[in-house]
């Protein structure tokens, strides 16, 4: 694990880094508080510090209580190294957000002993982000596709929606659906269904651009967030998605097969603004006319209202 010591005194340094060292930690060393800030702020910055108090530049309970306003993740444990006994002195410490603190001249076990409590908080603390961000994946996201999920996909669209309002923009919206999806699971199997489903999302996600949105809007449905998009752009990234998925069968568990997509485009106008509802069911009206004229092609809704 990595560790910071901050320490302005050479002896008192180096011998913090060779017993910090000696255990195994990864040690980066400064040697005033501005230094040791900075490095806390980096990108890569440790999770674990040990700060003098007294620093020029910068003092230990100044660089925590900075540290601690940013309120940034992960959690930084800091200990602070101090002279100082003084109850008030120490209370001032801790208020400012140190974790705990240890006195000059340090007892080498002891410090160790209080580093191994802060590596226990730490490594809590990261199980405890890994369980939320799991639990936010899948509140936002389809399991079985990864794609994001039917509400999701509508809140963005919504979200894209006020700011092409703001910003003068057109919104395209693709609502793209597998022909004959039925027939696959009837041939084939669910589980094929399943495989021809998620490779369906992959070969969308390619064919959209980086900072397009597809979700799962419900079965073989799959909605696509086009921002900046007018008509004509929206209806050739809809083209490219129907030969994505048309132009090689899909190789699943259960063997080759050939799947194809029907798509409808519908675009916000500039000037004439529906919210996110009617523009879904003029792309979905657009679909439905695909479906109608032969399936396996785009169709672009001419005016619903919307465009």
């Amino acid at each position: 694990m990595k560790i910071l010591i901050a320490e302005d005194d050479p002896i008192s340094r180096r011998l913090l880094e060779a017993i910090l060292a000696k255990w195994g930690y990864d040690v980066v060393v400064t040697k005033d508080g501005s230094e040791a800030l900075q490095a806390l702020q980096a990108e890569d910055a440790p999770e674990l510090a040990i700060l003098d108090w007294m620093m020029p530049g910068m003092d230990g309970v100044e660089i925590c209580r900075k540290i601690r306003a940013e309120r940034k993740e992960p959690y930084k444990y800091i200990i602070l190294l101090t002279a100082l006994h003084r109850d008030e002195d120490l209370i001032a410490g801790m208020e400012a957000g140190a974790d705990d603190y240890i006195a000059k001249p340090f007892k080498s076990n002891e410090l160790k002993v209080r580093l191994r409590a802060g590596r226990r908080i730490i490594e809590l603390q990261s199980e405890l982000i890994s369980a939320r961000e799991s639990l936010r994946e899948k509140a936002t996201h389809d399991l079985l596709t990864s794609l994001w999920n039917h509400e999701e996909i509508l809140q963005m669209l919504r979200q894209e929606l006020v700011r092409s309002k703001r910003e003068g923009n057109y919104v395209g919206v693709i609502m793209a659906d597998l022909d004959h999806f039925k027939k696959v699971n009837d041939t084939y199997g669910h589980m094929a269904g399943d495989a021809v489903l998620r490779l369906t999302a992959q070969k969308i996600a390619t064919a959209i651009r980086s900072y397009d949105s597809v979700g799962r809007y419900g079965g073989e449905e799959f909605l696509v967030i086009l921002p900046g998009c007018d008509r004509e752009y929206a209806a050739f990234i809809a083209e490219r998605i129907r030969l994505c998925i048309g132009s090689d069968n899909m190789d699943t568990p259960e063997g080759m097969i050939p799947v194809t997509m029907s798509l409808g485009v519908a675009v916000s106008g500039k000037e004439r603004r529906g919210d996110a509802d009617s523009l879904v069911r003029a792309a979905d009206l657009a679909l439905y006319q695909a479906k109608k004229n032969g399936r396996n092609r785009v169709d672009v809704a001419a005016d619903c209202g919307v465009i």
